[in-house]
């Protein structure tokens, strides 16, 4: 008989609590528990083939805080959705888009991601949704990546442009006589992980906004700004700094959740003359290794991206043992070719990869799929 998800954690927990009896490790469990989610209708005024899609994906209803915050979308609002990860925060500005395409095919997008990873995972749920409704819509992401010749093309026939800051500070702002059909017609501007944005990046991001509204204007259109970020304790404040617009603030959450335990471990002193606690990076890669031998699959994350290719190499030593074990655990950081990071993002969803170790490149906003256990090393 197979094991339960359920119970694999159990064991796994139980035996990183025993880590405290065997080396005076300082180590505390919080449990969160479970929560059923609070649900509501479509609005009225969403159109009813976009209804269709969503619900042919099973989606019947939307949780309390996607149907508030795709109402005031709808009554021209500017929005930040501050909810937990996990959500349905991308259903949000996914649904007034494909509203608004709906309803003027002339209309554009665009959306806004602080990771290029990001931007991927974006790009594979609208692929996804676009399928559904007959592969009509014009879906391109515009990063460093794109290659020079299709940019051109992109240009004339994108409905939805995926960017960054980066890109639409350096190559799309200075060209904007050559983004006429997106100016014109642009209705929704996404800034999703807006608590990325803050501190001097802040301050440069608030005049990228300045000017991409001031080019908006010149063009005739008066896009809706709609926000999202699950970590962060002032979202209108930021929101509207941001902007320099009045924003709604959605920020309780709808959505059900399971029952997750919280571990924090301090390492043990080693040394108490001189206060020196046991290497991090080792305490890491043990946690790790309980997980992974409890058929967990875990996503590890370090703070530089030499204590990312360290703990690759050590969890390779522990568990790549044999051939049909290669790949199981993988490095994923800033550096690696776009196709590498896309067949590593790829595995994870299909769980083809046990672990991966990464910086914080793979942290904001990925779906992972089935991902069961996360460990912060140097929080």
């Amino acid at each position: 008989m197979s094991e339960t998800k359920d119970y694999k954690i159990e064991r796994a927990l139980e035996s990183i609590v025993q880590l405290r009896n065997q080396d005076a490790s300082n180590i505390r469990v919080v449990k969160v528990d479970r929560f059923d989610g609070e649900f509501m209708d479509y609005p009225e005024n969403l159109c009813n083939e976009v209804k269709r899609v969503y619900k042919n994906k099973g989606i019947d209803r939307l949780f309390s805080h996607q149907a508030r915050a795709i109402q005031h979308v709808l009554d021209g609002k500017h929005v930040v959705v501050a909810t937990p990860t996990a959500s349905g925060k991308t259903l949000i500005y996914n649904t007034v888009t494909l509203d608004a395409l709906t309803k003027d095919p002339s209309a554009r997008s665009l959306y806004m991601f602080p990771t290029k990873a990001l931007s991927q995972d974006q790009l594979s749920e609208l692929m996804e949704l676009n399928k559904l409704m007959g592969d009509k819509l014009g879906l391109f992401t515009y990063d460093g990546d794109t290659p020079q010749n299709t940019r051109k093309a992109i240009r004339k026939k994108a409905q939805i442009v995926l960017t960054n800051p980066y890109m639409l500070h350096s190559g799309i702002l200075p060209h904007h006589t050559k983004w006429v059909n997106l100016f014109e017609h642009l209705k929704y501007i996404i800034i999703d992980e807006l608590h990325y944005y803050t501190g001097v990046f802040g301050s440069h991001m608030g005049n990228i906004m300045r000017r991409l509204k001031r080019i908006c204007r010149f063009y005739g259109s008066d896009p809706i700004f709609i926000m999202s970020s699950a970590t962060i304790s002032n979202p209108r404040q930021l929101a509207e700094k941001t902007i320099e617009e009045p924003v709604q603030l959605v920020d309780r959450s709808g959505a059900p959740r399971g029952e997750k335990y919280l571990v924090f471990f301090n390492p043990p002193i080693v040394n108490k003359e001189l206060g020196i606690r046991r290497s991090y990076v080792s305490v890491a890669r043990q946690v790790s290794g309980i997980l992974l031998n409890n058929d967990l699959q875990v996503i590890t994350f370090a703070n530089s991206r030499l204590i990312t290719e360290v703990l690759v190499k050590y969890l390779k030593n522990d568990f790549e043992r044999n051939v049909t074990d290669n790949g199981k655990i993988r490095g994923y950081r800033g550096g690696y070719l776009p196709r590498k990071r896309r067949e590593i993002e790829q595995g994870l969803r299909r769980g083809d990869i046990q672990a991966v170790v990464s910086t914080n490149a793979l942290e904001l906003g990925i779906d992972i799929g089935s991902l069961d256990a996360t460990v912060l090393a140097s929080y």
